[in-house]
């Protein structure tokens, strides 16, 4: 926040929320689901790229299903 010229201070009382709340969530580590959705994230873009780009998502969602339990 500060690099684009808020205070944090001036942002929570906006937000109307505790600083140590926004402190608490910045320092915290990344979630379970928030680090396989990065995975998969990753994964999705490697399967399209490997493909030059003529995957879709019914072909990158098939070859997700090889071992991976994947919703669309």
């Amino acid at each position: 926040m500060a690099g684009e010229g808020h205070s944090v201070q001036r942002a929570c009382r906006a937000l109307h929320v505790a600083e140590s709340g926004y402190y608490a969530w910045r320092d915290r580590p990344p979630s379970a689901r928030t680090v396989r959705h990065a995975w998969l994230t990753e994964a999705i873009v490697g399967i399209h790229t490997a493909s030059r780009g003529t995957y879709g998502f019914r072909r990158i969602h098939a070859e997700l299903e090889l071992g991976l339990p994947v919703v669309r």
